[in-house]
């Protein structure tokens, strides 16, 4: 049973009114109550910064529950265990002397456990006349009964959090990955907009989250980082809409040209094309040239071609374009090959190539060839100068140039 007195440390260990209040609460245990000593501990490591207690803390708390004979804490099982230091060390893996004063101090200041000292300072306990524990002099286990729900609420308390912040992780990082993948598909398939402009605000919002971040920080960020999706989202649709609708007039168009009943091909007489002269009717396919990149995301890419700029910079597409004609020779690409890429390329894309191919100059055996290959499929509608810029930016981007 709990003794109903105050009991003041032994030596020069001083008391304070929160040993005294700790003192208090556990005289006031109720006699039925009970709890699993193990559970109660489990719920102590989860509310640890709470309680204001350190693993090593704990780990000495572990070594005198192992003292403890019963799992359920209750009165009628005593609260008292007596080990000495030794025996503590033992038990906490070989802990050393004033460590484990230092730890058990911290249990007591933190009301964990009481100090039961004998009159000489020594851990034992009598025995009563019926061979069972009487009264005994070491740390009292009470206040973990006293306080179980209380510890438990804490526990509880500190797991929601940190499901919460796993929750807010997750979903940051789901909305920074929309928002990467968006951006890039924007890029590639080359649709109109500051596409730059919104990756540089991207990389700056993610750049503001701190390496550990709290819930606050990451639900705020969370807040800016959806809002962003929104809008890219917003802008692919309304450009996928105008689109649509582009096509749509464009096939409108060509049924009524085909249906106007005052076709000349209707009107005029047809002739039967001699043998091996080619059909007037027939076909050319016409596509016309992409749209070109910002400049600033070409230079970003593509910094070698700067040098070669008239003055030795680069401030318009004029200044590019004057700047890959000389890279062009130098690079050994034939006037003929790199006129043929500013007929179907258009002449800023085809300064744009010619940039990343002086950038990947190591890795490209024959320039003119490439240069002509790329020309074929841009023709045919199978190249795409966003994969390449893209790839150039990462390979050139401010990590890259760290780790280089």
């Amino acid at each position: 049973m709990e003794p109903q007195y105050v009991s003041t440390p032994f030596g020069r260990r001083s008391m304070t009114l929160g040993m005294l209040a700790s003192q208090e609460s556990a005289s006031k245990v109720d006699p039925d109550a009970s709890v699993d000593k193990w559970k109660i501990f489990r719920a102590l490591c989860e509310a640890k910064d709470m309680v204001g207690v350190s693993d090593r803390a704990l780990a000495v708390l572990n070594a005198l529950l192992t003292f403890y004979p019963k799992n359920e804490i209750a009165e009628a099982n005593g609260f008292v265990v007596f080990p000495s230091n030794e025996q503590l060390s033992l038990r906490t893996h070989g802990m050393a002397g004033t460590t484990l004063r230092r730890n058990l101090a911290m249990l007591v200041e933190a009301g964990l456990i009481i100090r039961r000292d004998s009159p000489n300072g020594k851990r034992f306990a009598r025995r009563n006349g019926e061979g069972g524990l009487g009264e005994a002099f070491g740390f009292s286990l009470a206040p973990l009964l006293v306080r179980a729900r209380e510890i438990e609420a804490q526990a509880a308390q500190v797991m929601a959090a940190k499901l919460k912040w796993k929750r807010l992780r997750e979903r940051l990082t789901l909305c920074r990955r929309d928002i990467t993948k968006l951006i890039e598909i924007a890029l590639e398939e080359e649709v109109a907009g500051e596409w730059i402009e919104m990756q540089k605000h991207f990389n700056l919002l993610s750049a503001s989250l701190p390496r550990r971040p709290s819930a606050a920080e990451m639900e705020s960020l969370l807040a800016d980082l959806e809002a962003f999706r929104e809008l890219i989202v917003k802008t692919l649709e309304s450009k996928s809409k105008t689109e649509k609708t582009d096509a749509n007039d464009n096939q409108n168009g060509r049924h009524i040209h085909n249906s106007n009943p005052h076709s000349t091909s209707e009107l005029e007489p047809s002739f039967e094309p001699k043998q091996g002269a080619k059909s007037e009717e027939e076909p050319r396919h016409w596509r016309e040239p992409p749209k070109s990149f910002p400049l600033a995301m070409v230079l970003q890419a593509c910094p070698e071609i700067i040098a070669y700029g008239p003055g030795g910079g680069i401030g318009s597409w004029r200044d590019l374009m004057a700047a890959a004609v000389i890279v062009r020779s130098t690079l050994g690409v034939s006037p003929s090959a790199y006129q043929l890429a500013c007929d179907v390329m258009g002449p800023e894309n085809a300064a744009t190539v010619i940039a990343c191919i002086l950038e990947r100059g190591g890795h490209i055996n024959s320039a003119g060839g490439y240069l002509r290959d790329l020309t074929r499929r841009a023709e045919r509608g199978e190249f795409s100068l966003g994969p390449m810029l893209m790839a150039l930016m990462r390979a050139n981007g401010p990590t890259a140039r760290k780790t280089g």
